[in-house]
C-alpha cells in the first residue's frame, strides 16, 4: 500500500504580544523626507561686502552721470574723476596727510577726555542715588545747550590755540556716553542683582561682575554716537581760528571758491568716520561675544 507524503505544515506566524508591539512600533515604509530650510536662513548668492558697497557705488555712478551730462556744473560740484585727481595732488604735496594728522590728534584727545568725563559722571549718577541727585539734573540741563554755540565762550576762556577745539570735541562726546552708560546701568535686571547678592558678592563684586557687563552694550552704543559727534564738532572747531587740519583746508578752499577741494575734505571726513565706526563695531563684537543678538535675516 503506497504511503502518501503530506506537505509540511505552513509556519505559524508569531502572534505573541512582544512581536505585535514590535510590529506596531516599526516605522511604516514611505517616501524619504527632505529637511526644509527656511528661505530666510538660506545663504544669499551675492556676497555681503558686494551688497554693502552697491549703494555707494550707485551714488557714485549717478554723480558721474549728472556731471557728464551737464546737470551738475563744475562750479557747483566737480566730477568724481576731478575729485580723485585733486585728492591725489593734495596727497602728493603733503598738505592732506598733514591735515589728517592734525585732525586725528584733535579727535583722539577730545574723544579720550570726553570718554573719561562722560563715563565717570554716568558711573557716579548710575550707581549711587545721591550721585544721581547731584549730577543728573545738571547734565540734563547742559546737554540741551548747543555745544557749537559755546565756541565763542571757549575762545574767550582758552584762547585761540588747540584748547578750545579739544574742549568743544570733549563736550560733544561726553553727553552721548553719559546717557547711554547711565541707561545701561539702570537697565540691568534687578533679578541679576538679587542673584549676585544671594551668591555672596560684595558691592564691588556686583559692580564688576554684574552691573558693568550689563551696561557694556549701552556703553558701546554711546561710543559709536560719540564718534559721530566728535567729527561733527571737529568740523565746527576747525572752522574757527585754525591754521592746520582738514577744516583749515576747507576754509582756504572756500576763500578761493575751490569746490573740488571742499568735496575732497568732506570725503576724507566721511572715510575717517566710517573707519572709526568699523573699529568700534569690531571691538563691540569682541567684547560682547557672550551676548548673542538678532543679526537680521
Amino acid at each position: 500500500m503506497p504511503i502518501s507524503h503530506a506537505p509540511p505544515p505552513a509556519p505559524v506566524p508569531d502572534i505573541s504580544p512582544k512581536s505585535v508591539s514590535e510590529a506596531a512600533l516599526a516605522p511604516a515604509p514611505g517616501p524619504e523626507l527632505e529637511a526644509l530650510v527656511p528661505s530666510s536662513s538660506r545663504r544669499a548668492r551675492v556676497p555681503r561686502w558686494l551688497r554693502r558697497t552697491s549703494g555707494p557705488l550707485a551714488l557714485l555712478a549717478l554723480w558721474q552721470i549728472l556731471t557728464a551730462t551737464g546737470a551738475l556744473t563744475s562750479d557747483v560740484l566737480a566730477s568724481p574723476g576731478t575729485i580723485a585727481r585733486v585728492g591725489g595732488d593734495l596727497i602728493r604735496d603733503g598738505s592732506l596727510p598733514n591735515a589728517m594728522g592734525v585732525s586725528l590728534q584733535r579727535v583722539a584727545l577730545g574723544l579720550l577726555f570726553g570718554t573719561v568725563v562722560g563715563t565717570a559722571l554716568a558711573l557716579v549718577s548710575g550707581l549711587f542715588r545721591i550721585g544721581e541727585d547731584l549730577v543728573d539734573a545738571s547734565v540734563q540741563m547742559l546737554r540741551t545747550v548747543p555745544f557749537v554755540g559755546l565756541i565763542p565762550l571757549f575762545i574767550i576762556w582758552f584762547g585761540i590755540g588747540e584748547a578750545p577745539k579739544i574742549a568743544i570735541i570733549t563736550l560733544g562726546v561726553s553727553f552721548p556716553l553719559y546717557l547711554n552708560v547711565y541707561a545701561g546701568i539702570r537697565g540691568v535686571d534687578a533679578q541679576l542683582i538679587e542673584a549676585g547678592e544671594s551668591l555672596g558678592l560684595s558691592r564691588w563684586g556686583l559692580v564688576r561682575h554684574v552691573i558693568l557687563p550689563g551696561a557694556l552694550p549701552g556703553a558701546m552704543t554711546g561710543l559709536r554716537y560719540s564718534l559721530g559727534i566728535s567729527w561733527l564738532a571737529l568740523v565746527f572747531a576747525e572752522q574757527v581760528n585754525a591754521d592746520a587740519g582738514i577744516g583749515f583746508l576747507m576754509v582756504q578752499a572756500r576763500d578761493f571758491l575751490r569746490t573740488d577741494v571742499i568735496v575732497v575734505c568732506l570725503v576724507v571726513y566721511a572715510f575717517l568716520g566710517l573707519t572709526a565706526d568699523f573699529v568700534v563695531r569690531t571691538l563691540e563684537r569682541l567684547l560682547l561675544q557672550w551676548r548673542p543678538t538678532f543679526t537680521g535675516r
